[in-house]
């Protein structure tokens, strides 16, 4: 696309943290250019600062089936129905290890998995309105025979369960609105347009 704007067409008059817990909250008044030339005046806006982050759709192309996690999430709180949501391994990028490498650990952390290989899906922003959170997304081959069973690490309060379901069936999950969260929604997309490929070259 020509004439995209750039970090350079962003003033930042002041910044300041306002809140420092789980998350961090950095309050930052700026101005920007505008698509007619003109410099908008200036706002605030308030952003969460988060780390980066990791995810991976476990896939077994001998059985077909992917392994998904069931896990409690505060976000969903407020929303009806249940804030056990079902979702694919992911976790934060909190030390000097690759988003690969983030990706094979919270494998064995989550779902008690071996990913044997990895491919990328896509890497994106989940929500940049208010937070500066960058996802990296995989799709990986392990044996899903003998995976289930409860996982997660209590020091970090995690309690997830894991199953193993078929492809169809999270197809159908998928259709039904039970898969509700980005990041487990695009990869089965992907995996619906690439699954015939990968069982090609994985099995």
């Amino acid at each position: 696309m020509k004439d995209r704007f750039t970090r350079n067409d962003v003033t930042i008059a002041n910044e300041e943290i306002v809140y420092d817990g789980f998350f961090k909250v950095r309050k930052v008044q700026l101005s920007h250019l505008k698509f007619d030339g003109t410099q908008s005046s200036v706002m605030t806006r308030e952003l969460v600062l988060r780390k980066e982050a990791a995810g991976v759709l476990i896939y077994d192309p001998q059985l077909d089936a992917v392994a998904l996690i069931e896990q409690f999430r505060i976000g969903a709180i407020d929303r009806g129905g249940s804030p056990w949501l079902l979702e694919l391994v992911a976790g934060l990028i909190d030390t000097d290890e690759s988003p690969i490498e983030v990706a094979r650990r919270e494998a064995q952390e989550e779902a008690g998995c071996e990913v044997l290989e990895m491919e990328s899906v896509l890497d994106y922003f989940p929500s940049p309105g208010g937070t500066e959170e960058y996802f990296h997304l995989f799709c990986g081959r392990a044996d899903l025979r003998n995976v289930g069973g409860i996982h997660g690490l209590p020091e970090e309060h995690e309690d997830i369960r894991v199953q193993v379901v078929s492809f169809d069936a999270a197809v159908q999950l998928l259709n039904d609105g039970e898969l509700c969260n980005a990041q487990t929604i695009i990869a089965m997309l992907w995996l619906q347009l690439n699954r015939q490929r990968l069982r090609g070259q994985w099995l």
